[in-house]
């Protein structure tokens, strides 16, 4: 009985909330939820269609289920060379592309992490001048032609390596998660500073690693206008320009066009391409997250915290 009526007195005792309180705290929720519905609305669609006839979709019969369920444009994409050698293309970039890209924005930020690294400040500022000002495309054009990387892999690579708002993060990590201690206990052991790097801190890193991979994936993996000014070659091409072709210039390969009359007319074909295309393009991307997505917020909450 003395513990049922502690309990009913602490209830009893409890912060209520106001009526102006709990106004306010359905105004925010229902604020939200159009919010939602305004960005997962359009998803939605997108999905629903691409899994519709060619018929549905040009007659606006589509608004949230599939209508008339069909794998025609799928099977059109992925019947077509020219899709999957852009979406290889585009694999190939993001892979190599992230190797390249978290290796040395990781060779960077930790010296300058380093109070003993002679020099960090200057190095910093630099970084910083880079982040405000550029010499612009055609110098930035000029310079990829004179390096030789027209119309080659390393276009796509190169040009990106290294991104300064990742090797601040980076830094910041570094400073505020990796005790001198540690590196000072190394170096007494005769651990060199590639040894104390590849086994101390970088297994102690995963969450800005984490951070690191998703950014620059997601960045190589939408990338286009690398490859829209410097690639020539359609077999070079990456999967975005091939989106891009189909979106915004309405070309369509003629290999795609596959028993298109049966299915429906010319233009239904293109319109649930562009939504399968869609699909197709983004969900590697949406894939990779969920396995990540507690490294990057761990990472993110470090970073900005801790500056």
């Amino acid at each position: 009985m003395t513990q049922s009526n502690a309990l009913m007195k602490t209830r009893s005792n409890a912060i209520r909330d106001s009526f102006s309180d709990k106004v306010f705290i359905f105004l925010v929720y229902a604020f939200l939820s159009i919010i939602l519905v305004v960005v997962l609305y359009p998803l939605i669609y997108i999905l629903s269609s691409s899994f519709s006839s060619p018929r549905a979709v040009i007659s606006g019969k589509v608004w949230l289920f599939p209508v008339e369920p069909s794998l025609a444009g799928y099977r059109a994409i992925f019947s077509n060379p020219q899709v999957m050698t852009g979406y290889a293309n585009s694999i190939f970039y993001t892979f190599f592309g992230v190797l390249i890209n978290v290796g040395l924005t990781v060779m960077l930020a930790f010296p300058i992490s380093k109070s003993t690294f002679y020099g960090r400040n200057v190095i910093m500022v630099i970084l910083i001048i880079t982040m405000m000002f550029s010499g612009g495309l055609i110098p930035y054009y000029l310079t990829v032609k004179n390096l030789g990387l027209l119309d080659t892999r390393w276009a796509m690579l190169l040009p990106s390596a290294m991104a300064v708002w990742q090797v601040i993060i980076a830094r910041t990590f570094f400073q505020s998660s990796i005790p001198k201690e540690l590196g000072e206990a190394a170096e007494l052991d005769g651990c060199s500073d590639i040894g104390f790097l590849l086994r101390v801190v970088l297994p102690l890193s995963k969450p800005i690693l984490a951070v690191l991979v998703l950014m620059y994936a997601v960045g190589q993996w939408n990338a286009y206008f690398e490859a829209l000014i410097f690639l020539k070659t359609q077999h070079l091409f990456p999967l975005q320009i091939i989106l891009r072709n189909i979106l915004i210039l309405n070309s369509i390969d003629s290999s795609m066009m596959v028993d298109a009359n049966k299915m429906a007319a010319m233009q239904g074909l293109r319109d649930l391409l562009k939504f399968s295309l869609i699909v197709v393009a983004t969900l590697p991307v949406l894939a990779i997250y969920p396995f990540v997505q507690k490294y990057f917020v761990q990472g993110i909450m470090i970073g900005s915290l801790k500056g």
